[in-house]
């Protein structure tokens, strides 16, 4: 048996919920009906989330309480202006984790407005990215010194972005095959269903 991965979600207030629970759903498959190597954790700032569209939300860790030596992986979802998330997003606290991360090399996955807060944290300048397909998210990314690209899904230096919700499953399935196999990751693809549509 593999040693466990252990993925933190990073929550900031306003996340969108899709974009969150793909990396519990493809994390926990494999868990489960995978090879059994992973498990998933949620931080935030504060002892409550909410969401966008108001549901509340009780994470695993308060973001001070954080250890990044214990995880092998960090995932961001994007979350909506309008409910706050960059508030929390564009925090310290919320960029020195991801900071954190990216100085020991560990994988870091974004869906969609995720990418902006990595963006800001500096991890990103000078390297490939994606967000969500609007011009004033595209702008942002670029003026945070990020060569923007007009794809689905941009992998640059063990970071994962993405441009928009419809791309969160194959996110989070990348991030599982950065942390077990292809082989294994295009299993729980298949066992999920995802390979049929």
């Amino acid at each position: 048996m593999e040693p466990t991965k252990k993925v933190l979600l990073l929550l900031a207030n306003g996340f969108e919920v899709f974009e969150a629970s793909v990396f519990i759903d493809v994390m926990g498959w494999n868990l489960v009906e995978g090879d059994g190597s992973t498990e998933l954790f949620t931080c935030g700032c504060k002892k409550e989330i909410k969401s966008s569209f108001k549901q509340r939300f009780l994470p695993d860790y308060l973001i001070g309480d954080i250890d990044i030596n214990s995880f092998d992986a960090l995932a961001i979802p994007g979350g909506f202006e309008v409910y706050g998330f960059y508030n929390d997003a564009y925090s310290d606290k919320f960029l020195d984790v991801i900071r954190g991360f990216k100085a020991q090399n560990k994988p870091i996955a974004s869906v969609c407005v995720g990418a902006l807060p990595i963006a800001k944290s500096g991890v990103l300048k000078n390297k490939k990215g994606t967000t969500y397909n609007s011009p004033v998210r595209r702008t942002a990314l670029k003026d945070f010194g990020v060569d923007v690209l007009d794809q689905p899904i941009v992998h640059d230096d063990h970071i994962i972005t993405s441009w928009n919700p419809s791309t969160a499953v194959d996110v989070a399935l990348l991030l599982l095959e950065n942390l077990t196999s292809k082989t294994n990751a295009d299993n729980v693809r298949h066992l999920m269903g995802f390979d049929v549509y």
